[in-house]
């Protein structure tokens, strides 16, 4: 889906419904004992930097949601079973956590708990403070800190239903963003013609949090995988890898509010000859990865470009549509290329040796490392993430039903970039510290990348002509 923050996700006017989760759910959840089953270690580290930020006196929203259109004035009755039957379907959605002395428990409701409390707020004449409201909304009911930590939303009008999820981090990853509109589409247009929908059942991420647990903390800080991320973190002067180019932000300063770009980068065909060129190295994702290399030694002077890539820890068919947070990262060392075809060798060879780096924890490998490297902003480095969501459920419709991914933009001194495939082209947002120089220079990032891919793109173009009429 295009990312977006909530200010340019096509918000209109009309009456706005909100789904929480009833108060006897929450009184359930409130005796419940401990789930022996522990949270993930992201979901861990994200809690703790949530409580060490809001003990510092500043509040970070960091939730991620969804948006998306139903052609209709929805039947809520059938829109609240749905959003409940899909709720249902991802146990992590009914986990939470709460603090034993310093301690994350986990607790998680059954199935039977579980019911969604409706309340129609009114009705909305104005876009802007309709988007005001859904955000300050959304900050309150995702929080991380807090349980219930999601929320759902709808803003019904004649002709059509805008649908609204949030949720905080701990629960979804971008992944999970994407599978939401077609699977609350299926399930209300089956509420509507009075049908059931078979669902295939989706393994429980709580389950896989347990699992990828005890396998982190099978190793010590004699293993590999410890020992070179102890390497490269020292090569990066003790720190993980910040972006690599001046963002005018003060060391150990007040954390800056941040800003979001977000827009179309090239169109379909110019991504579709850029994946063509990039192909025999790996792809668009070492493309973006080697071109960013290039552009950050041109504007920066920066020898090496040294970043830690996501990949998604999704290694089981189990896990293939289930919601939550399966990411791990790896870090590349890019040592500053000729040219582009240089660049995306050294991205590809670097790839292949260090993507199994990303299947222990970042946060347990810092834990054994013996340094206090807690963060203190709510992005612990600057990352790029490339997908290519063109093969998702029902990624043919997101633009008829305006669908977005949502992040919230609130404070953070790292540039995270996301570029996603659409069937339309790639589309990339990037959230940046608000500072004249980070504006600048994310400004100049985001033009010579997509200069460069355009670049490449023609090229690959004029190969194939001349391929084309070699052959004639």
């Amino acid at each position: 889906m295009r990312i977006s923050d909530i200010q340019r996700c096509d918000v209109r006017p009309g009456r706005l419904v909100e789904w929480t989760f009833s108060r006897a759910t929450v009184e359930a959840a409130a005796v419940l004992p401990r789930d022996p089953r522990p949270p993930a270690y992201v979901q861990e580290s994200h809690i703790r930097t949530a409580r060490s930020v809001r003990e510092g006196g500043l509040f970070v929203p960091t939730w991620l949601g969804a948006a998306f259109d139903l052609p209709c004035r929805a039947d809520l009755d059938v829109l609240e079973g749905a959003l409940c039957s899909w709720t249902l379907r991802h146990e992590t959605l009914r986990s939470g956590f709460r603090w034993s002395g310093d301690d994350v428990c986990r607790f998680t409701l059954g199935e039977g708990d579980v019911a969604l409390h409706r309340e129609v707020v009114g009705d909305f004449t104005d876009a802007e403070v309709l988007v005001r409201y859904l955000q300050d909304r959304f900050d309150a009911a995702a929080d991380a800190l807090g349980w219930p930590n999601l929320m759902y939303a709808a803003v019904v009008r004649e002709d059509s239903t805008s649908v609204y999820v949030a949720f905080d981090h701990t629960n979804v990853d971008a992944y999970s963003l994407q599978r939401i509109p077609d699977e609350i589409h299926e399930l209300y247009a089956a509420g509507c013609a009075g049908r059931s929908v078979v669902a295939v059942p989706v393994g429980s991420y709580v389950d896989f949090c347990e699992q990828e647990r005890a396998d982190a903390d099978s190793i010590d800080d004699t293993h590999v995988i410890v020992t070179r991320w102890r390497e490269f973190i020292g090569r990066c002067e003790g720190r993980l890898p910040q972006f690599p180019l001046d963002l005018g932000v003060e060391a150990g300063g007040v954390l800056p509010t941040q800003k979001l770009v977000r827009e179309p980068l090239v169109d379909a065909d110019a991504a579709a000859a850029f994946e063509a060129y990039c192909r025999r190295w790996g792809g668009s994702l070492v493309g973006l990865l080697a071109a960013t290399s290039l552009i950050v030694h041109e504007l920066g002077g920066q020898p090496v470009y040294r970043t830690v890539v996501p990949f998604h820890t999704r290694v089981r068919s189990a896990w293939s549509d289930s919601v939550g947070w399966y990411v791990g990262g790896a870090p590349i060392e890019v040592p500053a290329a000729g040219d582009f075809e240089e660049a995306l060798a050294l991205v590809r060879a670097q790839l292949r040796a260090n993507r199994s780096l990303a299947r222990v924890p970042l946060a347990r490998v810092l834990r054994l490392l013996g340094e206090d490297f807690r963060p203190t902003s709510p992005d612990m480095y600057s990352i790029i993430s490339y997908l290519d969501a063109r093969l998702v459920p029902g990624s043919a419709h997101w633009g008829e039903r305006k669908a977005y991914g949502l992040i919230r933009v609130s404070y953070g001194d790292q540039v995270c970039v996301w570029v996603n495939r659409l069937h339309e082209g790639l589309w990339l947002a990037c959230r940046y510290p608000d500072t004249g120089i980070a504006y600048k220079n994310v400004c100049l990032y985001v033009e010579r990348l997509r200069e460069l891919i355009l670049s490449v793109s023609a090229r690959t173009r004029v190969s194939s002509a001349a391929s084309s009429s070699a052959g004639r």
